[in-house]
C-alpha cells in the first residue's frame, strides 16, 4: 500500500470517528498510535509517549491554565459587568452608542480571555437584554455581539494561538503580538460599521433618551473607576512584558495574581467563586493539553509518511497551481469545515498536513497562524452550521430567531473578509510589531 493511500485512510479513519461523536483528542489520538503501529511495529508505540514528553517540557504551555484562570475569574466575579455598565453611560447618548460600547466590552474581555465562548456568553447575558431592551434592532445586535466575541480567538491571549504555537513550532510571544494589529483592525471596522449604519439608519440604534443622559458626574467617575480595573489588569499582564520587565509566563502568571487581587480589593472572591473557576480552569486546560499531545502524534506520523511532500507534488507539479492558489484553497477548506467542527478540531485535524505544506511553498508561518485565526473567525460564524450561530441561538431570547441570527453575521462576515484580504495583501500587518518588539530585544 502506498503512503499517499495510508494517509487517505488516516484523514478518512478519524473524520469517521468524529462523525460518530467521539472526542477530538481521542479520534485523533487513537489514529496516529493505531497507524503508527501498523507502520512501523512495537517501536511505533513509543509516538504517543514522546509527544507527551514533549508537551510536559514545553514551558511556554504554562501560560494556558494563567490566561484561563484569569478570565474566568473576571467573568464570574462580574468585573465584566462593571465595565459594560461605564460603557452604557458613557456611549449611551451617541447613536449605536451602546452597541459601539458592546464591540469595547468584546475587545477588553478578549484581551484577557482568550476565548470566544467567554465573550460570547458575557455578551448574550449582559449585553443583548440591554440593547433590546433600549431598542436596538435585534438583527443588527445579535451580529454585534457574534462578530465581537469571534474576536477573543485573535486579540492576545488567545488560547488558539497557544495551540497552533504549539503545533507549529513558533513562539507563542510573536503569534500574540502578530494578532494585536489585525485583530484592532477588525475590531476598528466593526464600529466603523455600526457607527455609519446607525447614523445612516438611526431606528436600528437610537441614542438614550435625554432624562437618561442625566447622570451626575460623580457618578459617571464612580463608574469610570469601577470600568478601569479590567485595563489596570491588562496593563500589568501586557504591558510588562511589551516593556521587557516579564517574559511570556511571567506576564501570564502577573495576569492571574492581578485579577485575583482586583476581586478580593471588590470583596468579591468568595469561595463559591474560586472553586468555580478553578475547576472550569482544569477542565479547559486539560482538554486542550490532550489535544495538543494527539496533534502532534498525528503529525508525527504524517511527518513519517512523507505526506507533506507528496501532496505538495500532486498541487504544484500535477495540478500547476501556485503558492497563492494553493494558500487560498487551504483558506478556503477551513470555512468548508467551519460549518461543522469548532476552531480546534480544524486546526488539529488539518495541521500536520497544513503546516509544513506552508512552510515549503515559502509562507511565514507567523503570518499564516493570523490568517488560519481570521478565517477561523468568519468560519465560525458562515451557515449554515457556524459555531457561534449555535451559541447565539442557545443563549438569545425567544423573540430572536435562526432566521435573524443567520441575517444577522452577513455585513460582519464582509468586514472580516476584507480584514482577512487585507492582512494576506498587506503581512506587515500582522508581522510589523512582532519584528519590532524582538528586533529590539
Amino acid at each position: 500500500m502506498s503512503y499517499e493511500l495510508i494517509a487517505i485512510l488516516m484523514f478518512s479513519l478519524m473524520m469517521l470517528l468524529m462523525v460518530t461523536g467521539q472526542r477530538v483528542f481521542g479520534a485523533i489520538g487513537f489514529v496516529a498510535v493505531a497507524f503508527a503501529l501498523m507502520l512501523w511495529g512495537a517501536g511505533g508505540s513509543e509516538i504517543g509517549f514522546s509527544q507527551a514528553i514533549k508537551v510536559m517540557k514545553w514551558y511556554p504551555l504554562l501560560t494556558l491554565p494563567m490566561f484561563i484562570y484569569m478570565g474566568y475569574i473576571m467573568s464570574e466575579t462580574g468585573i465584566a459587568d462593571d465595565l459594560y455598565k461605564m460603557f452604557h453611560v458613557w456611549f449611551g447618548p451617541v447613536r449605536g452608542g451602546l452597541a459601539i460600547g458592546t464591540i469595547f466590552l468584546m475587545v477588553v474581555i478578549s484581551a484577557m480571555n482568550g476565548l470566544s465562548v467567554a465573550g460570547m456568553a458575557i455578551g448574550a447575558t449582559i449585553a443583548l437584554p440591554e440593547l433590546l431592551r433600549r431598542g436596538y434592532d435585534k438583527i443588527m445586535v445579535t451580529g454585534v455581539i457574534q462578530a465581537g466575541s469571534s474576536l477573543g480567538i485573535l486579540i492576545p491571549p488567545s488560547v488558539v494561538l497557544v495551540l497552533y504555537a504549539m503545533i507549529a513550532r513558533q513562539p507563542v510571544g510573536q503569534l500574540w503580538l502578530a494578532g494585536v494589529f489585525p485583530g484592532l483592525m477588525m475590531a476598528g471596522l466593526f464600529l466603523l460599521y455600526i457607527a455609519i449604519r446607525c447614523w445612516w439608519q438611526p431606528h436600528l440604534g437610537p441614542a438614550l433618551p435625554r432624562e437618561e443622559r442625566r447622570v451626575p458626574l460623580s457618578e459617571k467617575l464612580a463608574l469610570l473607576s469601577a470600568g478601569l480595573a479590567p485595563f489596570f489588569i491588562f496593563f500589568m499582564m501586557t504591558g510588562l512584558f511589551l516593556m521587557g520587565y516579564t517574559s511570556l509566563v511571567e506576564s501570564s502568571a502577573v495576569g492571574a495574581v492581578s485579577a485575583t487581587l482586583v476581586a478580593i480589593v471588590k470583596g468579591r472572591l468568595t469561595f463559591r467563586v474560586l472553586h468555580t473557576a478553578v475547576r472550569k480552569t482544569l477542565g479547559v486546560s486539560c482538554m486542550f493539553m490532550w489535544i495538543i499531545v494527539a496533534a502532534l502524534a498525528f503529525g508525527a506520523v504524517f511527518d513519517g509518511l512523507g505526506a507533506v511532500k507528496a501532496i505538495e507534488g500532486f498541487f504544484v507539479e500535477q495540478l500547476g497551481l501556485t503558492p497563492w492558489q494553493i494558500l487560498i484553497l487551504m483558506q478556503l477548506s477551513y470555512l468548508l469545515m467551519g460549518t461543522f467542527l469548532d476552531d480546534t478540531a480544524m486546526l488539529v485535524i488539518v495541521a500536520p498536513l497544513y503546516v509544513p505544506l506552508v512552510k515549503v511553498l515559502g509562507f511565514d508561518l507567523i503570518w499564516y497562524g493570523v490568517l488560519y485565526t481570521i478565517t477561523c473567525q468568519i468560519a465560525y460564524m458562515t451557515p449554515p452550521f457556524g459555531y457561534n450561530l449555535f451559541l447565539m441561538r442557545a443563549m438569545a431570547p425567544p423573540e430572536v430567531t435562526i432566521g435573524d441570527i443567520y441575517r444577522s453575521i452577513v455585513p460582519f462576515v464582509v468586514v472580516m473578509i476584507f480584514a482577512l484580504a487585507m492582512v494576506m495583501l498587506f503581512p506587515q500587518i500582522a508581522l510589523w510589531l512582532p519584528q519590532h518588539v524582538y528586533l529590539r530585544g
